[in-house]
C-alpha cells in the first residue's frame, strides 16, 4: 500500500529527478578534483610548501554542515554579503542567490566540492606513495616530460583506486544527505531542491507516518544496491 502511495504521489517522479539530479551532477563535477590535487600534490618538492598546501586543503572537510550553510548565507546575503559587494563595486545589481531555484544546485554542489575535494585526495596520495621511483627515474632518462610521467606512470597506478571508489559512489547515487539540502532549502527553491531523503525526514519525523517513510527508504535502498551491483 505504502510503495503503491508513493509512485503514484505527484511528487514521485520531481522527487526521483532532483534526486538523481543533484546526485549526477556532484558525482561528475567533485570526482575528478581530488584525483587532480593528489597528482598536483605528488609533484610538489618542498616538503614545507606541500604541507601548507595540504593543511589549506583538508581544513574544510572539518567545517560542520550547518556552519557550511551559514557560511553560504552569509557570502551571497543580498544586503551585506562579500560577492553581492563585489558585485555592486563593478555596477551591478545585488541578487539572492539563496532563493534563486537556478542556483540552488550550482551552490550545493560546488560548495560540496570546495569542501571535500582536499579530504578525498588523500585515499589517491596514499595510492601514488605505491609508485616506484625507479620508475621516473628511467623514464626521465628516456626523455619523458612531467606530463607524460604522470600520464604513464601515476595514472595506471591510481586506476584500481579510482574505479573502485567509483563504484562506490555510483552505488549511493540516490543516497542524498538531507541535512544540507534541508538547511539550504527554503519555499522558492522547494521544487528543485526536495529530495528523497528530505521527503522521508518530512513525512517519517515531522508528520509521523514511519510505515509509509520506511517504504520509501527501502525503495531508495533497493535502487542503490542495484546501481551498485551493476
Amino acid at each position: 500500500k505504502h510503495f503503491v502511495n508513493f509512485f503514484t504521489s505527484y511528487s514521485f517522479v520531481r522527487l526521483l529527478t532532483n534526486t538523481l539530479f543533484l546526485s549526477l551532477y556532484s558525482l561528475v563535477a567533485a570526482f575528478p578534483f581530488p584525483i587532480i590535487l593528489a597528482l598536483m600534490l605528488n609533484e610538489l618538492r618542498s616538503v614545507r610548501y606541500k604541507k601548507v598546501v595540504q593543511t589549506v586543503t583538508y581544513a574544510p572537510h572539518f567545517i560542520s554542515t550547518v556552519v557550511m550553510v551559514g557560511m553560504l548565507t552569509l557570502f551571497f546575503s543580498p544586503s551585506m554579503g562579500v560577492v553581492n559587494t563585489v558585485i555592486e563595486k563593478f555596477g551591478g545589481e545585488a541578487k539572492d542567490f539563496m532563493t534563486d531555484p537556478t542556483l540552488f544546485r550550482h551552490l550545493y554542489v560546488w560548495s560540496g566540492v570546495w569542501q571535500g575535494t582536499g579530504w578525498g585526495s588523500v585515499i589517491y596520495l596514499a595510492a601514488l606513495s605505491a609508485v616506484d621511483p625507479q620508475q621516473h627515474e628511467a623514464a626521465v632518462i628516456d626523455g619523458a616530460s612531467r606530463l607524460q610521467r604522470i600520464w604513464y606512470i601515476n595514472l595506471p597506478v591510481l586506476l584500481p583506486t579510482i574505479t573502485i571508489l567509483l563504484i562506490l559512489n555510483c552505488g549511493s547515487i540516490l543516497s542524498v544527505g538531507y541535512e544540507k539540502v534541508l538547511l539550504m532549502q527554503n519555499d522558492l527553491t522547494l521544487d528543485v531542491s526536495e529530495v528523497i531523503s528530505t521527503y522521508v525526514y518530512k513525512r517519517g519525523l515531522l508528520k509521523a507516518e514511519y510505515s509509509f517513510s520506511a517504504a520509501v527508504g527501502l525503495f531508495n535502498n533497493v535502487v542503490n544496491v542495484t546501481l551498485l551491483m551493476v
